[in-house]
């Protein structure tokens, strides 16, 4: 390597404090604070309303918007468009010297800057998730300040379902959104446009008609939509293969934690402050998220990809692997071509020899969304309607998720250290035969308080477990190129669970009751476990090369992909 930092070399060491903390800036700073702050703003000019409806329960239903909230809503959508624009990386020239070993970031040892990575998205995890578990916690509030209509009301005027229908039409959207941008402009940059998403549609909590709800929770839905798969994404291509596997589902596992806080915030806020303050606790959380930026680089397979070969090496730097160009070791070099080289774009999901683990990721999905926000969903009205108060039926839900946590840890384990695939199998087949179980006891499982906590467990912890294997399983699997678009098909197909069975309940063809929605998240989740058994690869302990040289190879045996489209892909 060229001693010069300056020469043609990586010279990665050499980069010094001040060019590391140059990546960890924003494509232009001064515009993207600008807009944070616009947005931030535009957010505080919609509180006092709020809060000047204190002594009317924080009801706004029926009034108009003032003054200081249309000047917020000017300031938060400009502020949206100037954040983006100081997110977006300015054009750089290309390296013209051979990329880093990749390879060296699975042999680096995990350390302090790997942790500070870990418990920032950990972070970012938890905010994502919480925006859609909210909607289970607002909807009983909701129908009765607008005289809706839901399982608690039937008899109301327009359903309450169009809220959820909207947030998760967002989330498809979003996922899919989301996942192109990650691929275009980076990681980094699309996970704090996400973040500035998340405080700008805190203002949901403020807007007076169920009308303005639906348009705020279609918008929140677009960044959380991207959130989840973006932070996988950025997790697979850093932490080191041997680590990777159970860190990321331990990670993924947080969508437990984040029913278990939001329950208790439900359970502690809503009594007094109404069902608002949910929302508007985006404000707090997304601003957290943007200043936590520093412990949140971009990727170095991503750097390598788009030719920043130095910026790369710094980031390497930073997380203990040793840079050294790839030249100098000609499978590290082939190892590399095969994650930078491909068709590119949506369609490679569907080509041999992604289409069976983009089959199972589609199933999978289908069947946790389904879960989520069916059964999850409409937990909390079911209970109520049932016969439990609103704090009650939150704080069974949130002690279920208490209990379940735990199986979080064995998970984890059973999939960085076991087996990935086996394991995503048996969870798949225990979630299935526990939602199974169910359906057969339908209504009947509230009369019995032990009963409905062993049964609750599951669709409760188990299936945001499944969701987080099904994320980390898609971030292992698709290459460079595609990564974050197949992971963001995880996360959108999820989504796209919810859109169906909402889009039911909407329809008026079901009611959303225990058994119905436990009964159409069962079928997929079965079909994605034995889809897995029959296209499932194994990602324990490999390095992402590894597992798409693997994959490739498969591919070019098989008589369906011969040796021309192996040689497309690679």
């Amino acid at each position: 390597m060229p001693a010069d930092p300056d020469g043609p070399g990586l010279g990665p060491s050499r980069l010094g404090p001040d060019s590391e903390r140059a990546l960890l800036r924003f494509g232009r700073p001064a515009a993207f604070w600008v807009g944070a702050a616009a947005i931030t703003t535009g957010v505080v000019l919609h509180l006092p309303m709020y809060a000047g409806a204190g002594d009317m329960g924080y009801r706004l239903v029926g009034m108009p918007l003032d003054a200081p909230m249309v000047v917020g809503m000017a300031l938060i959508v400009a502020g949206l468009a100037v954040t983006l624009y100081g997110l977006v990386p300015p054009r750089t020239q290309r390296a013209s010297s051979s990329p880093p070993q990749v390879r060296a970031l699975d042999d680096a040892r995990f350390s302090g800057a790997h942790v500070a990575l870990l418990l920032v998205m950990a972070a970012a995890v938890t905010i994502d998730v919480m925006k859609p578990v909210t909607l289970s916690f607002v909807v009983p509030g909701m129908t009765q300040e607008y005289g809706l209509a839901s399982a608690l009301a039937p008899g109301g005027g327009t359903p309450v379902a169009y809220l959820p229908l909207a947030g998760i039409v967002g989330t498809v959207v979003g996922s899919f959104l989301w996942g192109g941008m990650a691929d275009a402009i980076g990681r980094r940059a699309s996970i704090f446009f996400a973040a500035a998403v998340f405080i700008a549609t805190s203002v949901c909590g403020a807007m007076p008609s169920f009308g303005w709800n639906v348009f705020m929770c279609f918008v929140m839905g677009l960044g959380v939509g991207g959130m989840l798969p973006i932070a996988f994404t950025l997790m697979a291509e850093v932490i080191p293969a041997r680590h990777r596997g159970w860190v990321m589902v331990l990670i993924g596992g947080d969508v437990a934690g984040a029913y278990i806080i939001t329950s208790w915030l439900a359970a502690e806020l809503t009594p007094t402050y109404g069902w608002r303050i949910l929302w508007l606790l985006g404000l707090p959380t997304g601003l957290l998220l943007v200043l936590l930026n520093r412990w949140i680089p971009e990727s170095p397979r991503f750097l390598i990809q788009q030719g920043l070969h130095r910026e790369a090496g710094a980031v390497m730097a930073r997380y203990g692997a040793a840079a050294v160009e790839a030249g100098s070791d000609q499978s590290g070099s082939d190892q590399a071509g095969l994650e930078g080289q491909g068709a590119g774009g949506w369609r490679q999901l569907l080509a041999s020899p992604f289409r069976g683990i983009t089959s199972v990721v589609a199933l999978l999905g289908l069947g946790v969304g389904l879960v989520t926000f069916g059964f999850q969903l409409w937990i909390p009205t079911n209970l109520q309607r049932l016969g439990m108060d609103e704090v009650t039926s939150a704080t069974v839900l949130r002690d279920t998720a208490l209990f379940g946590f735990p199986s979080t840890f064995l998970v984890a384990w059973l999939y960085g250290w076991w087996s990935a695939r086996r394991t995503t199998i048996l969870l798949g087949l225990v979630t299935a035969a526990s939602l199974a179980g169910t359906v057969v006891l339908g209504d009947a499982l509230v009369a019995d308080r032990t009963l409905l906590y062993l049964l609750l467990v599951v669709p409760i912890t188990g299936i945001s477990t499944l969701l987080a294997v099904l994320v980390a399983y898609a971030s292992e699997t698709f290459p460079t190129g595609i990564r974050s678009r197949g992971t963001g098909l995880a996360a959108g197909a999820s989504k796209f669970g919810g859109v169906l069975v909402i889009g039911l309940v909407v329809a008026g063809v079901t009611a959303p009751s225990i058994p119905a929605t436990a009964f159409i998240g069962a079928v997929p989740i079965a079909a994605g476990a034995l889809a897995m058994a029959l296209f499932g690869v194994e990602t324990r302990h490999q390095s992402l090369e590894e597992i798409t040289a693997g994959q490739l190879a498969r591919g070019a045996r098989s008589p369906e992909v011969g040796a021309g489209a192996a040689g497309r892909l690679g």
